[in-house]
């Protein structure tokens, strides 16, 4: 094997390294999401860890994020819950990086 060709394979290890890590934030950080919904819907314990599964489920329907943003304005609208969708933003895009650092320590 040339130093190309390891270089090549490291790199291309890095890569997917790099992808399984954002994956595995992304599902944390909207797992965690799907936790500070359901304690504004007044969903606790088990019902809850449920609920934050089914909003993980939803993030699968479509890329990025406007999938999971629709369940929870649907899911707040219906219960009379008033959260605007920019508050939802701002919440995902903050569990997100604390998902990411999670990650990243390896946690």
């Amino acid at each position: 094997m040339t130093t190309f060709d390891k270089r090549e394979e490291g790199f291309e290890k890095r890569f997917a390294l790099d992808e399984e890590q954002k994956f595995k934030a992304q599902a944390r950080g909207t797992r965690l999401l799907g936790l500070w919904a359901a304690e504004k819907l007044g969903i606790t314990g088990d019902a809850a860890n449920t609920y934050a599964k089914e909003v993980v489920a939803a993030d699968f329907e479509e890329a990025g994020p406007g999938d999971v943003i629709r369940k929870l304005l649907r899911d707040f609208g219906a219960k009379g819950v008033e959260v605007t969708e920019q508050a939802i933003r701002t919440k995902m895009d903050e569990l997100l990086a604390q998902a990411a650092e999670a990650v990243k320590a390896g946690k």
